[in-house]
C-alpha cells in the first residue's frame, strides 16, 4: 500500500511540475512578448514625434543601430498609403515589394496603429512589428527580432532538467514522509484495535474499525462457542458410553446373570438410545448452523401441525402423568413443515419433561392481527430469572440431574431458537420458579 501511494504521489507530482513549468514558460513568454511590443510602440511614437517636429525624414532616427557584435536592432520603415516602401533603415527600398497587404499596415491605415508577429522558417526567431499612422498619411513601421518560445525553451533545457530533477527528488522525499504520516494511524489501529481511544484515528476510519472489531469479537465468540460445544459434546458422549462400556463389561465377564443381566441390558439400551438422540440432535443443530441452509417454504396450517404433534405426544405425557391439551383455530403461516413439527415437538417435550406430577401443558394457536402466536404454557418447575437468557444455549440445563434422568440432551431449546430465527419469527419466554413457564413463538400471518 505504501509503494502504491508513493507511486501515485510521484506521478501526480511529476505531472504538476511539468504542467507548472509549461504554464510558467507560456506566461513569461507572453509577458516578454508584451514588453517587446511596448518597447516598439514607445520607439515608434518617439520617431513619429521627431519626424513631425522636423517635418522631414531625419535619417539620424532611421539608421540601424548595431553593437560591436553586430546584433540585430530596431528597424524603421516608412510606407505610403499605397504600400510602397519610402524608406527602410536596413534595406534598399528599390528591392522591396509592396507592403499594402501586410496585416500591421492595413491595421494602421484603418485604426491608426497596428501590430503583428511573424515567425521565421527555422522557428528560432520571431519578428515583432508595430505600425503607426503619421499625419501625412504615411505609415511608420518599426520592427525587431527576438527569440521564439521554442528557442527559449531549447536554450533553457539544462536549467529546466536540473530544476525538474531537484523538484522530483524533493517530491519523493515529501511523498515518503507524507505516506508514512498518513498510514501511521492506520498501522497503530491495526496493531492495537482494542484501544482506539489511545491512538489518533481518522474520523472516517472509526465506523470501519468498529465493524472490524465487532467481526473480530464475533469470530472469537464463535470460536469460544465451538470450543465449548466440542467440550460439551465430548462430555455428553462420554457419560452414556462409559455406562454402556461398564455394563457390557460386567456381562462379558459373567458377573451378571438372570435379572441382573436383564437390568444391565436395559441400562445399555437406555444409554445407547440417549447416545443416538444426542448424536441426532448434534447433527441437526449443525445442519441448522449451515450458512447456505435452504428452507423450502410453503403455506402451512399451524393449528393442524400442532394438533397432530400433541396427539402423538399424549402417550409420553401420560407416562409422566402430565395433562396435555390443545386449543385454537386455523392459522396459516409460511414455513418448512418438518422444522415447524420439530419446533412444536421440542417445546412440548421440554414442557412435559420439566413438569410436576399431575401438572398440565396447554398448547394454543391464535391469530392476533397480522401475527400467528404459538403458545406452550406449563405448570412445571419454572426457570430462575438468572437462567432465562441462557436456556436457549446448547447443553445448558437449569436442573442437570433432572435432565439426565429424563434423557434430555440440552439441545432441544437451542434447536428451537435456530428454527425460529430461520423463519424470521419472534420468541418470548416468561417463567416463575415453582409455578411454570410460558413460551410464545410469534409468526407473520399469511
Amino acid at each position: 500500500m505504501k509503494k502504491r501511494i508513493n507511486r501515485q504521489l510521484m506521478v501526480i507530482s511529476s505531472m504538476a511540475v511539468a504542467i507548472m513549468l509549461l504554464l510558467m514558460t507560456a506566461v513569461f513568454y507572453h509577458i516578454f512578448r508584451g514588453q517587446v511590443m511596448d518597447d516598439l510602440r514607445l520607439y515608434a511614437y518617439a520617431v513619429a514625434e521627431s519626424i513631425e517636429a522636423e517635418e522631414k525624414l531625419g535619417s539620424g532616427y532611421f539608421y540601424s543601430r548595431r553593437d560591436k557584435e553586430n546584433e540585430r536592432s530596431v528597424r524603421a520603415t516608412i510606407i505610403s498609403p499605397e504600400g510602397a516602401v519610402l524608406y527602410d533603415s536596413n534595406a534598399d527600398t528599390g528591392d522591396m515589394d509592396n507592403h499594402a497587404g501586410r496585416p500591421e499596415v492595413r491595421d494602421a491605415l484603418q485604426n491608426g496603429e497596428g501590430s503583428s508577429i511573424r515567425q521565421s522558417s527555422t522557428m528560432k526567431m520571431n519578428t515583432y512589428y508595430y505600425t503607426l499612422l503619421l499625419e501625412d498619411g504615411n505609415v511608420l513601421r518599426v520592427a525587431r527580432e527576438s527569440h521564439s518560445i521554442w528557442n527559449i525553451l531549447y536554450s533553457s533545457v539544462p536549467a529546466i532538467v536540473a530544476a525538474v530533477c531537484a523538484l522530483l527528488v524533493l517530491c519523493m522525499m515529501l511523498s515518503r514522509r507524507f505516506t508514512k504520516s498518513l498510514l501511521q494511524p492506520v498501522e497503530q489501529l491495526a496493531a492495537d484495535m482494542d484501544c482506539m481511544e489511545n491512538h489518533t484515528v481518522y474520523e472516517e476510519l472509526i465506523p470501519f474499525a468498529e465493524t472490524i472489531r465487532k467481526q473480530h469479537d464475533a469470530i472469537l465468540d464463535s470460536a469460544n462457542m465451538r470450543q465449548e460445544f466440542s467440550a460439551n459434546v465430548s462430555h455428553e458422549l462420554k457419560t452414556p458410553l462409559t455406562a454402556i462400556s461398564g455394563y457390557s463389561e460386567l456381562i462379558e465377564n459373567g458377573m451378571a446373570s438372570g435379572k441382573d443381566a436383564v437390568r444391565f441390558a436395559a441400562e445399555i439400551h437406555k444409554n445407547a438410545k440417549r447416545l443416538l438422540t444426542l448424536i441426532d440432535d448434534t447433527i441437526r443443530l449443525s445442519e441448522l448452523d449451515a450458512p447456505d441452509l435452504e428452507i423450502p417454504m410453503e403455506d402451512l396450517n399451524l393449528y393442524d401441525i400442532v394438533s397432530d404433534s400433541v396427539e402423538m405426544m399424549q402417550m409420553r405425557a401420560e407416562e409422566r402423568k402430565v395433562h396435555l391439551t390443545v386449543e385454537g383455530s386455523d392459522c396459516i403461516i409460511r414455513g418448512d413443515k418438518q422444522m415447524i413439527e420439530e419446533l412444536v415437538y421440542n417445546l412440548c417435550d421440554n414442557a412435559i419433561c420439566y413438569n410436576n406430577v399431575n401438572g398440565t401443558v396447554h398448547v394454543s394457536v391464535e391469530c392476533e392481527d397480522d401475527n400467528v402466536v404459538l403458545r406452550v404454557k406449563d405448570t412445571g418447575i419454572g426457570i430462575p430469572e438468572t437462567c432465562q437468557e441462557r436456556v436457549f444455549e446448547r447443553f445448558y440445563r437449569v436442573d442437570k440431574s433432572r435432565s439426565k434422568s429424563t434423557g434430555g440432551t440440552g439441545l432441544g431449546l437451542a434447536i428451537v431458537k435456530h428454527i425460529v430465527t430461520a423463519h424470521h419469527a419472534e420468541l418470548t419466554l416468561e417463567s416463575i420458579p415453582g409455578e411454570g413457564t410460558d413460551i410464545r413463538v410469534i409468526f407473520s400471518r399469511i
